[in-house]
C-alpha cells in the first residue's frame, strides 16, 4: 500500500472520506458489507487522529496534515503488512511533519507494520528508520543500521550527504563541499563507479569497474573500492 507524496493531489476531490476509505476495502473484498465497512472507516479515522464528524467531508475541507491522515487511513484500510511512503511528509509544514511521523510510529506498534520510506530529508530518515539504504544515481552505495550509518558513514557520498546538513549554530562554519563536479546522468552512466569524477577517493579501478555492495561490519554494506 502506498502513502502518496502529496496529500493535496492524492485524494479524489469529488469523493467524501467515507468513499475514499471504503472503496479500497470493496475492491479487495475486506470489511464485510456496507455497514461493516462504514464502522471500519470510523475506526480508522479514530486511529489516525480524526473523528466521526469528518467521515462525510470532502478533501478540500481538510488541512494538509488532515489530508495526509486520511491518506494513511486509506493505506491501512485493507490491513497491509508493508506500507511504502514516498516522501510522505515533504509537502507538510515542519510542525505537522512531526505529528505525522509520530503517528507513523504509533501505528507501527499498534498494527505491527513494516515501513519503506523514500525521502531526501535526512532528519526524517533518522527519526523514522531502523535501517537505511543510501542511493546515488539509482544504485545503493551503502546500507546499515540507522544509528551506525549516521554516526560513522563509510561511503564518500554518504559522508558528503551528512556533511551538507546545516547545523543551527551561528558560531560553526558552514559545511565544506566534499564532492566536486555535476551529478552523473542516469541515462548514460560511466562504466565504473557512478561517483567517478566527483569522489575524493577515486583511483583508476573506479573508472573501470563498478564496485559491488559488500559487507563492511555488523549489518553494514558499502559499494566502494577504497573503503
Amino acid at each position: 500500500q502506498l502513502v502518496f507524496q502529496d496529500p493535496y493531489s492524492s485524494l479524489n476531490p469529488r469523493k467524501t472520506v467515507s468513499h475514499i476509505l471504503s472503496r479500497p476495502m470493496e475492491l479487495h473484498g475486506v470489511g464485510g458489507g456496507r455497514m461493516e465497512r462504514r464502522e471500519r472507516v470510523l475506526d480508522l479515522l479514530h486511529r489516525v487522529g480524526l473523528s466521526a464528524e469528518h467521515i462525510d467531508r470532502y478533501p478540500h475541507e481538510f488541512s494538509g496534515g488532515q489530508r495526509q491522515r486520511v491518506a494513511i487511513a486509506r493505506a491501512l484500510s485493507v490491513g497491509p503488512e508493508l506500507v511504502i511512503g514516498d516522501e510522505p511528509v515533504s509537502a507538510l509544514d515542519v510542525s505537522i511533519q512531526a505529528q505525522i511521523l509520530n503517528l507513523f510510529r504509533d501505528l507501527q506498534e499498534e498494527f505491527g507494520l513494516t515501513y519503506l520510506f523514500i525521502a531526501h530529508d535526512l532528519s526524517v530518515i533518522r527519526h523514522i528508520s531502523d535501517r537505511v539504504a543510501v542511493m546515488y544515481v539509482g544504485k545503493i552505495v551503502e546500507t546499515g543500521p540507522a544509528a551506525d550509518l549516521f554516526a560513522d558513514p563509510l561511503h564518500p557520498y554518504t559522508k558528503a550527504l551528512l556533511a551538507a546538513v546545516p547545523e543551527a549554530d551561528p558560531d560553526r562554519p558552514p559545511p565544506k563541499l566534499t564532492l566536486k563536479g555535476e551529478v552523473t546522468t542516469p541515462i548514460d552512466p560511466p562504466p565504473g563507479c557512478r561517483l567517478c569524477g566527483r569522489c575524493p577517493l577515486e583511483t583508476k579501478i573506479c573508472t573501470e569497474l563498478a564496485p559491488d555492495l559488500i559487507p563492511a561490519g555488523p549489518g553494514r554494506q558499502v559499494a566502494c573500492h577504497n573503503v
